[in-house]
């Protein structure tokens, strides 16, 4: 009698015999290479946080040495990928039956669990220790909390027992900047605790706007997600009222004083842009366009963040800094 096979373990690593001794030993080889290591490492999402944490540096007042500044951001970068991979080693029952990520390494058999996850905690590891010896201690806590907030907070708990995961498990998202500022003075103040409140805003309603088009896939995999849980049209007024929020908090740097002239009117436009897409998603429920304002509302949330954070760097690292009356 045949029996139904656990996708993962249909294309599992392929396993060899070989001789150890005392009898025949059952090796793993991997079929894996270096791209699926990488990807492991959700090089997007890496991205993500390398940049966010280079804007906490250039806005810490302070100096180090670009030498050390560059292997500070190499062990954040790190440690980011780690807590991508403990992720994805962790989901991969879930990614296995979804459309979006069932060619991830692991549910497609190219890299076992058992890889992922040594991968994963000797990076987690290794990159908390070298941020320490080469920044601070401070700051690699930090990045440790950060790793276990996401790897085992968000991962292993909130993300399959609430709808509110992902606004919980923002915060993993958010810390990289109070890191990165902690990497240069040791510290952590107000001007890094505002930009971890844009990023923890902002999460919402750009992976809401995914969520809502790709509903069907977290319900085969048993994700409770905001839409599959509380329906589409309160996915959409959480949208609305979350941008809503963020646009008054994304100016905010502009009004304490470490954003400028060039800040304020970028952050003030962009601001309006998201009011606008998530104002049409609220609107539009059906159909095609539904669909098309989700997909310009995530697509340009990702351009809003990253823009709002390459004007502070430069107005902190290119001199472009005009301060704003008052600020």
């Amino acid at each position: 009698m045949t029996g139904m096979m656990n996708p993962i373990q249909s294309a599992a690593p392929h396993a060899q015999s070989r001789y150890g001794g005392e009898g025949y030993e059952t090796v793993v080889v991997s079929s894996g290479d270096a791209r699926d290591f990488l990807a492991l490492l959700k090089p997007r999402v890496m991205s993500l946080v390398v940049f966010t944490a280079l804007t906490g540096m250039v806005v810490a007042q302070g100096a180090i040495h670009p030498v050390l500044a560059f292997a500070a951001l190499l062990a954040i970068a790190v440690g980011a990928g780690a807590s991508g991979c403990l992720n994805m080693w962790y989901d991969a029952d879930i990614d296995a039956v979804m459309s979006r990520t069932a060619k991830r390494p692991i549910p497609a058999g190219r890299i076992s669990p058992s890889e992922a996850l040594a991968f994963g905690m000797t990076l987690s590891v290794g990159s908390v220790l070298f941020l320490g010896l080469v920044a601070n201690w401070l700051a690699a806590g930090l990045l440790a909390f950060t790793i276990f907030f996401y790897a085992v907070i968000y991962s292993m708990w909130l993300k399959r027992w609430t709808p509110q995961n992902i606004v919980i498990g923002g915060a993993a998202g958010a810390f990289p900047p109070m890191i990165g500022q902690a990497a240069v003075t040791g510290s952590v103040t107000l001007d890094t605790v505002i930009l971890f409140a844009i990023i923890f805003i902002w999460t919402p309603p750009h992976f809401w706007a995914l969520a809502l088009v790709k509903s069907g896939d977290y319900a085969r995999a048993g994700v409770p997600m905001l839409p599959n849980v509380r329906g589409p049209d309160e996915t959409r007024r959480q949208i609305l009222l979350y941008t809503l929020l963020l646009a008054p908090v994304g100016v905010l740097p502009a009004l304490t004083g470490f954003g400028g002239m060039l800040y304020l009117g970028v952050s003030v436009a962009s601001g309006a842009w998201m009011l606008l897409l998530a104002a049409r998603v609220y609107r539009r429920r059906d159909g095609d366009a539904a669909a098309k304002a989700c997909w310009s509302l995530f697509g340009f949330s990702i351009f809003y963040l990253f823009g709002l954070f390459a004007v502070l760097i430069a107005e902190h690292g290119f001199g472009l800094m005009m301060p704003v009356a008052g600020g």
